[in-house]
Formats: C-alpha cells, structure tokens, sequence
C-alpha cells in the first residue's frame, strides 16, 4: 500500500469515525426523545423531559452523519474488494479499533446518564427502554466492525451487505419517526417569535409590580412606566411582531390584563423547557388574547435612601 493510498484510508476511516459518532448518537438522541415524549412522568427532571430542540437537532444531525457514513463505509468495502487495500494491514486493524474505542467510550457515557437517571427516580419503563436502546446500537455498532475485522471473505461478502441495508432501513425508520414528532419550520419560527412577545409581556409585568411596590397602586397606563421605571423604553411595550402596543386594562385594584396578538395558541404545550420557563406562565390562544395578571402584595417594599 502507497503513502498515498495511506494517506486516502486514514481519511475514509477517520471521517467515517466522526458520521459514526453523530450518525449513532443522533439515532439514540431520537429514540431517547420519542420515549420521553410518549412516556409521562410527573416528577421528571429537565433531563428526562421531551426536549423539541434535542430532537430537533438529532434529526439535523442523522441527516448529514447518515449518508457520508454509508457512502464512506461503502469506499472502504469497495477498495478492500479490489486489494487497494490490503485485509490486513496496519491501518485498517488500528483505525478500526479506534472506532470501536470510541464507540465503547460513548457507550459507557450514555449508560451512565441512563442509570443516573433512574436513581434519581425516573420510570422503570423508561429505564428500560433507553438501556435497550443503547444496547441495541452497540450490538449493531461491534458486531459489524468484529465480523469485518474477523472475516475471510472480502468480495461480495453477503453478510456486510445485510449490515449495510439493514442500518440504511433502520436510519430511514428512525428518521421519518422523529419528523412525525416535530413541528415544521415554519411553526417553529412562530413558537420562537410569540416567546419573544412573552418576554416583553414579562418585562412589563414585572415593571408593573415594580411601580405597584412603589405607588401602591397600578399605573393609569404603560406610558407611565417609561417616566417612572429605568429599564421599561418604547419598545418595551409592543409586540415586536406587529409593532402594536400592548393594551392594558385595569380590572381591580390589584388586577390586570395585558392583550395582544398570538401567532399561535400554547395552550397544549408541553415543551416549556425549550423555549424558557416563561411558556408555562403565560397561557395564551392564537390571535388576539388577554393574559389575566395580579400583582403581588407580598413583595418587599423598596427602602428609601435618604
């Protein structure tokens, strides 16, 4: 074997390495969340929760890894075939097991998660099921790559071929399953841009408890809250989708209701995590809608400086 074709394997298994990497931890990544999003549990921690952006990313990542792992795998095996590269050589038996050294070490990491996870109380169905996952990637992970380093037969080995086209079937099954569980772009784009709108409805909320602390009393109107509170501007007090001003109206006299427009209703949310705490606090129907609100008598009164 040439230094040139040296050069060519280390770059085929060394890049084959890496889409293994995210290939299979964006596999597990998927199923992890399909488990988490179909299996509730109340005293779930934020790690054990449905995650849409996790998922989101998984699916980002499996479309990319997936295909440059098969189409470099299927080099190797093509190359192999026609004796450029040599059954045993040294490259090959090294780099292959750098692969499973590191497939290994990812293993033992997820197990580790997965066990955490359940002594701190996660269901045992959902133990189960992410342990059988991981299992089942290693499985197909070692075993291909100690048959490949163990066969006689390099030409048309039937037996790659059936790893082959069984992981091809098995990644486009996993994909398609977390398309079905995430919301489009464009619906994603529409989560993002109402939470903006969350966050400035939150900021006058809380500048409104402020002045409130301060008064003790709601203000007439927004417009008050430029004069009087330091960080509230302009444009603190629009929809930064519609440029519209909030309306506020006072309904008693510690009682409020801010409204404004909605891309979409949250009411059925589940995955408050992804966009921030404040989804959850701020319940809203798409179109225009009324966030009821009261101030909070308990706070500590600012201290005068005199």
């Amino acid at each position: 074997m040439t230094s040139n074709n040296t050069a060519k394997f280390t770059f085929l298994y060394l890049l084959s390495l890496i889409a293994l990497g995210f290939f299979a931890i964006s596999a597990g990544n998927i199923l992890f969340q399909l488990i988490n999003k179909n299996i509730a549990d109340i005293v779930e921690s934020y790690n054990m929760l449905y995650n849409i952006q996790a998922l989101r990313f998984a699916i980002s990542a499996i479309i990319v890894s997936a295909p440059i792992y098969f189409v470099t795998v299927w080099q190797i095996n093509k190359n192999l075939a026609n004796g450029l590269l040599e059954k045993d050589s040294g490259i090959r038996k090294w780099l292959t097991y750098l692969i499973l050294l590191v497939s290994a070490l990812v293993i033992i990491g997820d197990l580790i998660a997965v066990i955490y996870n359940f002594l701190n109380g996660e269901l045992s169905l959902k133990f189960s099921l992410k342990t059988l996952t991981i299992l089942a990637i290693a499985g197909v992970v070692f075993s291909y790559y100690f048959y490949d380093m163990k066969r006689e037969k390099i030409e048309q080995d039937k037996v790659v071929n059936y790893y082959f086209y069984l992981t091809a079937v098995l990644a486009i099954i996993i994909f398609i399953s977390g398309i079905f569980f995430v919301e489009s772009p464009a619906e994603a784009r529409q989560k993002r841009l109402d939470n903006e709108v969350v966050n400035a409805l939150n900021a006058v909320e809380s500048a409104i408890q402020e002045y409130y602390m301060t008064e003790e009393k709601l203000p007439e109107n927004l417009d008050v809250l430029i004069e009087d509170i330091d960080y509230i501007q302009g444009k603190d007090l629009q929809n930064v989708v519609t440029k519209k001003e909030f309306e506020y109206k006072i309904t008693s006299e510690r009682e409020y209701e801010l409204c404004t427009e909605f891309l979409r209703s949250n009411m059925e949310d589940k995955d408050n995590y992804s966009y921030g705490y404040l989804e959850g606090r701020y319940r809203h129907e798409a179109g225009y809608d009324c966030l009821k609100k009261k101030v909070n008598d308990d706070t500590v009164k600012p201290m005068m400086v005199r």
